[in-house]
């Protein structure tokens, strides 16, 4: 199972999962900036990043209709 895994995605906090978020942009932006430069051996990780991204934003907006819910942080 990858750490992209959707069921993986929803055992972490909201701030856990933005911060994910802010992780899979900034490594879209780097491989958008090596394949530009020609740098970039697997063209499909663009791909494979982009679709993380994309199922990373369905599972904060699921938790913001309150279709399905990420985990809540614990109150000490």
């Amino acid at each position: 199972m990858d750490e992209n895994d959707p069921r993986k995605l929803r055992e972490l906090t909201r701030e856990e999962v933005e911060i994910r978020l802010m992780d899979l942009q900034e490594e879209l932006r780097n491989l958008t900036f090596r394949a530009a430069l020609k740098q970039e051996s697997n063209p499909l990780s663009m791909r494979v990043v982009r679709r993380s991204i994309a199922r990373v934003k369905t599972l904060l907006h699921e938790d913001e209709l309150g279709i399905r819910n990420l985990a809540r942080q614990e109150s000490k």
